[in-house]
């Protein structure tokens, strides 16, 4: 049994506001409510007989209601329904268009602490760098081969501070980490309170997978909340941490990781520990992270709206202009035949 060939076409018309619906009702009271009637004072002329047969006219009635018949009344209605179909905001669904989104969103946390400015680390070209440098270097790698992620950034020493959002702009991400300095968020290493800030910042994604990477070289110097705990809570939440130590073995004391409390923290968390002491040996880093971290996609679709409105809108004008017509057309061809010589003369 075939449906009704016009199910196909309303399953893909959507209305914005269906309770208007209601007022399709409404015309029904304008039908049967009596012709709207006032009297005024008229001039009484006297003899207002005689002075008709001498000026050969013939008295007419001051005002006629015209009656809009059948076919009036029909093209009403129908201006009333494309009104009533306007009002509700008819909106076409385009057919849907999939897209692909990540699964995923990353926050890296990045040490600014003052230990981060030893020269222990090489750029590219074999130069004595600061560490912060070398992270510089090797995250905007990073960032290349996550494209489809969102990714934010936060940094952090005594204090911690969201520098960038989600966010797929790792433009700006890689800029925003380019303006850092070191020392800016103060002089201590509080690991705990940039866990906790980080889990605060992930409450605002709906990301099914969430992963923050924690760089460090140091050790954490008294926070509010002790980094187990805050790596305790990160895991009822659903976030994983990977930790990144940065250092060389000949580092000066104060500027060394504590390699196993960031492996404890990881393993809490779910994520796994990593040690650089070299540019070359971060870059694996994060080239590993890159493959263990899978590239998850959610596959949505989303149907583009067409407004159609304006065309019920069109239709309802269309029928009362032509409605206005007739009914003018009608009463110039009934003066024409009042009017005809011969009809008015006094015989």
């Amino acid at each position: 049994m075939s449906s009704w060939p016009g199910a196909h076409w309303l399953a893909n018309v959507a209305w914005a506001h269906p309770w208007a619906a209601l007022l399709w009702p409404l015309a029904l009271l304008w039908v049967a409510l009596p012709p709207h009637r006032e009297q005024h004072t008229a001039l009484r002329v006297p003899f207002f007989a005689l002075a008709v047969a001498g000026s050969g006219e013939r008295p007419r009635a001051g005002a006629i209601v015209r009656a809009h018949g059948v076919r009036g009344w029909f093209t009403l209605g129908l201006a009333w329904s494309a009104g009533v179909l306007a009002v509700m905001q008819p909106h076409w669904l385009e057919p849907p268009i999939p897209r692909v989104q990540s699964a995923r969103d990353w926050l890296l946390a990045i040490d600014l602490s003052p230990s981060m400015q030893t020269t222990d680390f090489r750029d590219a070209d074999g130069r004595p760098v600061d560490r912060l440098s070398v992270v510089g270097d090797v995250l905007n790698e990073f960032l290349a081969r996550r494209a489809d992620d969102r990714i934010g950034l936060l940094i952090f020493a005594e204090q911690a501070h969201v520098q960038a959002p989600f966010t797929r702009d790792h433009g700006a991400v890689s800029a925003l980490l380019a303006e850092a300095q070191i020392g800016m968020a103060g002089s201590r290493t509080m690991i705990g309170d940039a866990i906790g800030m980080a889990i605060k910042v992930f409450d605002q994604s709906a990301a099914p997978q969430r992963t923050l990477v924690l760089l460090t070289d140091g050790v954490d110097t008294g926070s509010r909340i002790p980094p187990a705990k805050a790596a305790e809570i990160a895991a009822r939440r659903g976030v994983r941490i990977h930790t990144v130590a940065i250092g060389t073995a000949s580092a000066a004391a104060g500027e060394q990781p504590d390699l196993e409390a960031l492996r404890s923290w990881a393993a809490i968390a779910g994520g796994r520990a990593f040690s650089a002491d070299d540019r070359d040996s971060l870059a694996e880093i994060y080239r590993e992270l890159d493959a263990i971290e899978g590239r998850d996609e959610a596959l949505l679709a989303e149907r583009p709206r067409r407004p159609l409105f304006h065309w019920f809108v069109a239709t309802a004008l269309a029928l009362i202009i032509a409605h206005q017509a007739a009914a003018a057309l009608r009463g110039w061809r009934a003066s024409r035949v009042v009017d005809r010589p011969g009809l008015n003369r006094n015989d």
